[in-house]
């Protein structure tokens, strides 16, 4: 679930589900980025994200979806069993504010590029590949002192290059992403905490689902949770990507790719941990 960070989000919790299941739920919140198209011709400017004058959407730094990549000269193009992967997204740390320190490095990482195979290949040459297998995605970050544009190696598909605006949200969990225990619930009323969440927060479930966004919770996850445990380490969103036609996006029925990192890989800055997981109607 997303709202404005001018929003009170506790308030609306405790209003909703009482003091103590509402400040669980509050106490979940995760800043996050709305990733809207900028308006054509703003330049990117990380002290004012919209124009006074127009209201037009600024780029925030060098964040983009498609385009080529942002490497440093010496960085290898990532494979996939000698395929190059795909350049999804750029996303420029440097100028997202605030930045969320509570799951990641105190500092930003710089400039991260999302990898995910998907060549342009017919699909009988590359069926036997696992799409979903961790070493299918990366994340490559790049100092953006050094960092210089790559075009994409072919067989790697290449996207139009669209520059993004990064707006700041505040997101709680959806229902299928709140553990049971997670917050308080009576068991004779409600089957677990998404069923609690379900019932109060009906109209705001998965109200995030229909766009892409940079870190915090994900959106909508298709009765399935995204984040969670694996091996009993807790994993981080990093990036959600929606279907997309602009770009050919699509991943199953009206499906979301999720770049998921375990938290202690991400605090020590160690993307090469990063995941993909995939979920669809």
């Amino acid at each position: 679930m997303e709202f404005e960070p001018d929003d009170d989000v506790r308030r609306l919790c405790v209003d909703r589900l009482g003091e103590r299941a509402g400040g669980d739920l509050a106490a979940l919140a995760r800043p996050g980025f709305r990733l809207e198209a900028a308006d054509a011709g703003q330049a990117a400017d990380a002290a004012d994200a919209v124009d006074a004058a127009t209201g037009d959407r600024k780029p925030t730094g060098r964040c983009r979806l498609g385009g080529p990549a942002l490497l440093e000269p010496d960085t290898t193009w990532p494979e996939f069993h000698g395929v190059p992967l795909s350049l999804h997204a750029v996303i420029d740390t440097d100028q997202l504010s605030p930045w969320p320190t509570g799951e990641g490095p105190d500092r930003s990482p710089g400039l991260l590029n999302f990898f995910h195979l998907d060549p342009d290949l017919p699909y009988d040459s590359v069926k036997d590949l696992e799409f979903s297998a961790p070493a299918a995605c990366r994340v490559v970050p790049a100092d953006p002192t050094r960092a210089v544009e790559r075009p994409a190696p072919h067989p790697a598909r290449s996207y139009p290059g669209r520059a993004v605006h990064a707006a700041p949200v505040t997101t709680l969990p959806d229902c299928w992403d709140l553990p049971d225990d997670a917050v308080a619930y009576d068991p004779d009323a409600h089957w677990g905490a998404a069923s609690l969440l379900l019932d109060a927060f009906g109209d705001l479930d998965g109200n995030n689902s229909g766009g892409h966004q940079a870190f915090g919770w994900p959106g909508l996850s298709h009765t399935v949770p995204v984040v969670g445990f694996q091996d009993d380490e807790p994993y981080v969103h990093l990036l959600q990507l929606n279907e997309d036609h602009e770009f050919g996006w699509g991943w199953g029925d009206a499906g979301t790719l999720y770049f998921l990192i375990p938290e202690s890989a991400l605090r020590a800055g160690d993307f090469t941990r990063a995941e993909p997981h995939m979920r669809c109607c």
